[in-house]
């Protein structure tokens, strides 16, 4: 099993929000996922100037991203950019863009489009490979995935069960828009210490993970409660499967992470290392083909049945 594999399962077996899913969710994830401790971040491209090279190289060795703006009479300044500050920027851009949201009905679906770009990192081996997503709103019917042309059906849920994160927009709305708000309503009031914090961050990339549709403010105080958290680093520079090129925010005990686009600060999607062919020999990976994937957003929406695209 890889790493997307179990994040796929956990997304489709909709476990309560409990502490021991929670647990139990994160046990089979990072279960699956080969830990590369202590790598050193790979620098930033170079920028317009000669001199900021010099600075991006740094930077990189620091765990933070070099920007440059180009400012009346003073031409290109530089400014370092630590993880919480990118995650800001972020929310600053999805806060402003939170109008003209199209708000489903429980009787539709969420539809969204991935492209992803997946390299072996022995053979330096890269491919190409598409997914798609209908997800029920309110889970009162079937939900399917297509998994680079592998079709997966998820049978609607029982009256037992609860989608965790929710995909409902009137749950969605229940959640607080302000960060600290948002990490007590998932269970995090006490995020500080290092085991907490990766706890914190676990939940709201399965909160970012989607499809969903955000209500105003939410995704914007997702990524300022991961700015919050300790242990949030800047991982890499990467190209996603569109051409994009992306800043990549995680958490360094997991090898999950976020990517922006440089500049805009833009979500574009996910990047993860993972194992193909490992076996589990007690709490370990062993074996296999360490991988590197990064996933891009192409289209979401809402559609009235599987099959349909968004216009």
């Amino acid at each position: 099993m890889d790493e997307l594999t179990a994040l796929r399962e956990l997304e489709s077996e909709v476990p309560a929000l409990t502490e021991e899913a929670r647990s139990a969710a994160r046990s089979r994830l990072t279960g699956a996922v080969a830990k590369e401790r202590g790598r050193s971040p790979v620098p930033s491209r170079r920028l317009v100037l000669r001199a900021a090279f010099t600075a991006t190289a740094a930077a990189a060795a620091a765990g933070a991203y070099v920007a440059a703006t180009r400012e009346p009479g003073d031409g290109v300044r530089l400014h370092t950019l630590s993880a919480a500050q990118v995650l800001r920027r972020a929310a600053d851009r999805t806060r402003a863009q939170g109008a003209g949201i199209t708000v489903p009905r429980g009787d539709q679906y969420l539809y969204s489009r991935e492209v992803y770009t997946r390299t072996m990192l022995g053979s330096g081996k890269r491919t190409t490979h598409t997914d798609e997503f209908w997800i029920s709103e309110d889970g009162s019917r079937t939900s399917r995935y297509l998994y680079d042309g592998r079709i997966k059906d998820e049978p609607p849920l029982t009256k037992h069960e609860v989608a965790w994160p929710p995909t409902r927009y009137a749950k969605l709305m229940e959640l607080p828009t302000d960060p600290d708000g948002l990490l007590k309503a998932l269970g995090h009031a006490e995020f500080r210490t290092e085991d907490g914090a990766q706890s914190a961050y676990f939940d709201l990339l399965m909160l970012m993970r989607g499809p969903r549709v955000m209500p105003p403010g939410l995704q914007a105080a997702a990524f300022e409660a991961f700015a919050k958290l300790p242990g949030i680093v800047i991982q890499d520079s990467e190209v996603d499967a569109l051409g994009r090129h992306g800043i990549g925010v995680s958490h360094r005990r997991e090898s999950i992470g976020l990517v922006f686009e440089r500049g805009t600060y833009a979500y574009l999607g996910l990047r993860l290392e993972g194992v193909r062919g490992a076996r589990t020999v007690g709490k370990e990976l062993r074996g296999g083909e360490k991988y590197l994937e990064v996933r891009g957003l192409v289209a979401s929406g809402v559609v009235d049945e599987i099959g349909q695209r968004p216009r």
